[in-house]
């Protein structure tokens, strides 16, 4: 089957083809690097994962950009609050921001481009709209006209005349002829991170950051953009304005948004105390990847109602599935086949990717694994399991671990000077004060069943 997305252009669900060949380009919108990045940015990320992975598992070439940006108004503040260069200060969250990444296992797309590198792009493409007489000048920033673009609002089904507070995201509340204008070049402010350019001295809008960087690396037309649904307006509507204002051409055919996180039916806020980074969860003894997965275990498009006694399910179903694997890696080549086990297999595999091809239904696939586990678990009760749909049950897994990533499919043992190896690796980091490594030597054990023990006389293990 194809792979059909929910196009909120269109606001109908439509087959992925490639503008050209059998080749995608993809632009995800990044983090703002003031800060950690919170669960309900991660469910976005994780869900561009998901996207990323699915299209490489249905044979595509890919080319993926993700941005970051590392300069706005809440960077300023906050690289000001503490006396530092913004550099600086964005390389520390954009370093945790990758470091995350690597726990909830999300891919790195092939390109990660930084705003502040990009800012001659920026310029150049607002020239261009300047060309065209779609922007003016005042007090030293430049502004995009919008009602000199026909069809503007069209992806967010925007009345104008709703719009008159015009751009929240412009916080400074820059001057504009036009409150529904937004901000292209934002003048120099006592004190700010500026740049000289034929624009005078300032620094970008958000808006145009993503512009520029998409076609700098994906050409003026590609395949598809993803984002949170928050971003719908107004960022991506003035990524349309800007880009197809320029070029005159499509910007994006296929416009692909998440639905937002809350936490216990309520919205995400530091005032409520339900506000967590994905590091306080770890910080709480949370598997980052019962994490990943509750983050999937939902339909994208629909909202995430993130809570603890979810935490503990998603974890628990992560047991049921990496038990279950374990008991079939025991099964000895000489048991005798049981086709009908291979037929699940098969058949799980068919619903499986069918349930992604419909707008990647991430619920209705785990099912579809769940259910192959539940009949496979019946099955090893009753000693009817052989080592070749052993085998086929097992090649699932890896499949279907090609996009969830969070299945323990290798074994959990060790041997016994693997796992004293590693102790006195841990007790060398220690005593170098390298506790991130120490750390994480023993969540590994812990991931293979390993229990430590500290005493005066030194590290004892078992196994659990």
């Amino acid at each position: 089957m194809a792979l059909r997305l929910y196009n909120t252009l269109t606001r109908t669900t439509e087959e992925v083809v490639p503008l050209e060949g059998r080749d995608l380009r993809l632009y995800a919108c990044g983090p703002t690097v003031y800060d950690f990045v919170h669960i309900g940015n991660f469910r976005t990320f994780t869900f561009q994962d998901l996207l990323r992975r699915y299209l490489l598992y249905k044979g595509f070439g890919l080319t993926h950009v993700m941005n970051i940006t590392d300069v706005d108004d809440k960077i300023i503040n906050g690289a000001g609050a503490r006396g530092e260069p913004i550099q600086e200060y964005t390389s520390r969250y954009t370093q945790a921001f990758l470091e995350d990444m690597e726990a909830l296992r999300l891919q790195r797309p092939e390109i990660m481009p930084r705003a502040t590198r990009h800012i001659t792009q920026m310029v150049d493409l607002i020239l261009r709209l300047r060309r065209k007489g779609l922007t003016y000048e005042q007090d030293g920033s430049t502004y995009y006209r919008i009602d000199r673009l026909p069809g503007y609002g069209e992806l967010s089904r925007l009345d104008l005349h709703e719009a008159e507070r015009g751009d929240a995201t412009d916080a400074d509340e820059y001057s504009k002829d036009n409150p529904r204008d937004f901000v292209l070049w934002k003048a120099r402010k006592p004190g700010e991170a500026y740049w000289d350019t034929a624009l005078g001295p300032g620094r970008p809008g958000w808006h145009i950051e993503c512009s520029a960087m998409s076609m700098e690396y994906l050409g003026e037309s590609f395949d598809l953009h993803a984002g949170g649904v928050d971003l719908v307006f107004p960022h991506h509507e003035n990524e349309i304005a800007q880009s197809e204002g320029a070029t005159g051409r499509p910007f994006v055919r296929h416009w692909v948004h998440s639905a937002h996180l809350v936490v216990e039916g309520e919205k995400m806020s530091k005032s409520r105390g339900n506000f967590y980074t994905l590091r306080d969860l770890l910080d709480q003894g949370w598997d980052p990847l019962a994490v990943r997965y509750l983050l999937l275990s939902v339909h994208y498009r629909k909202q995430l109602n993130f809570s603890f006694q979810g935490m503990t399910q998603a974890q628990s179903a992560l047991q049921r599935v990496n038990d279950f694997i374990q008991r079939l890696r025991e099964v000895p080549d000489a048991a005798e086949e049981n086709r009908e086990l291979t037929e699940a297999a098969l058949q799980a595999e068919r619903n499986f990717e069918s349930s992604l091809d419909d707008d990647l239904n991430t619920s209705a696939a785990l099912a579809a694994i769940f259910e192959l586990v539940r009949k496979g678990n019946l099955l090893l009760e009753e000693k009817r399991v052989g080592g070749p749909d052993r085998d086929a049950v097992l090649g699932f897994f890896s499949k279907a671990n090609e996009i969830f990533e969070t299945f323990q499919l290798e074994s959990l043992e060790l041997e016994d000077d693997e796992i004293a190896r590693l102790i006195q690796e841990r007790t060398q980091a220690r005593q170098t004060r390298d506790y991130a490594r120490a750390d994480q030597i023993r969540s590994l054990l812990s991931e293979k069943g390993i229990v430590l023990e500290d005493t005066r006389e030194g590290t004892r293990w078992k196994r659990a």
